[in-house]
């Protein structure tokens, strides 16, 4: 049955009017992006079919062009709407914490860093970069490895911070593996900066460790 045919409460976009995006299913949040079915399946149903395909709509976000354009009824151009409205969900995460103090909002800063780092399937890592009232002035990306690792330089973390004229960093890099608690590797390395940065007066607040959880070293009297 068409979903035009569906009771008005059960169809997506009346039920996401009615009550909001957020008491909407992954299946069904789909199913509104991709607008359209296919033959003998609704856009529900195809949304359903591309969650067991990739596991979770984070499977279905990180997907590949070629992954994501295997199942009938999807093409290049439904890849690439949907590439861009993630980039447009964490410009504006971006946008909202320039105007915040990272300090006061933790759990925005934080859903701004999964965004930008959970999903790449080898290790990066990133300063936020911020002012004297701990507004973010840029995110830089300084440096990527392999699943086992990134070597990170506290030179280059200090040259960029300088560069940006920084006032204080939160780190933060990803364990594609999933697994967030920090390594004695993470924890030296936060210790190394620590003192690198502050001998130019650069405050560390945090080291932020994206996995499929979130572990930020602070709360763990580790910065």
């Amino acid at each position: 049955m068409a979903i035009s045919h569906w009771p008005s409460a059960e169809r997506p976009r009346e039920k996401l009017l009615a009550r909001g995006a957020n008491a909407l299913s992954d299946a069904e949040l789909l199913a509104i992006f991709l607008r359209t079915g296919v033959a003998g399946s609704t856009a529900v149903d195809l949304a359903r079919q591309l969650l067991l395909d990739h596991g979770s709509l984070r499977g279905v976000l990180g997907a590949d062009a070629g992954d994501f354009c295997r199942r009938k009824g999807l093409g290049i151009t439904k890849f690439v709407q949907l590439q861009a409205a993630l980039e447009i969900a964490r410009r504006h995460f971006s946008e909202s914490l320039a105007h915040e103090d990272c300090l006061t909002r933790p759990a925005q800063t934080v859903d701004y860093l999964r965004a930008r780092l959970r999903d790449y399937d080898y290790e990066v890592f990133a300063c936020l970069m911020l002012d004297n009232r701990n507004r973010v002035i840029a995110f830089r990306e300084l440096f990527r490895g392999t699943i086992d690792g990134a070597s990170v330089y506290p030179r280059e973390v200090v040259k960029q911070a300088l560069a940006d004229n920084a006032a204080a960093v939160i780190l933060a890099h990803n364990h594609p593996s999933g697994v967030c608690e920090p390594s004695q590797a993470d924890i030296r390395i936060t210790e190394c900066l620590r003192k690198a940065l502050a001998l130019v007066d650069i405050r560390v607040l945090d080291h932020v460790i994206i996995g499929d959880d979130v572990t930020c070293l602070s709360e763990q009297g580790l910065v």
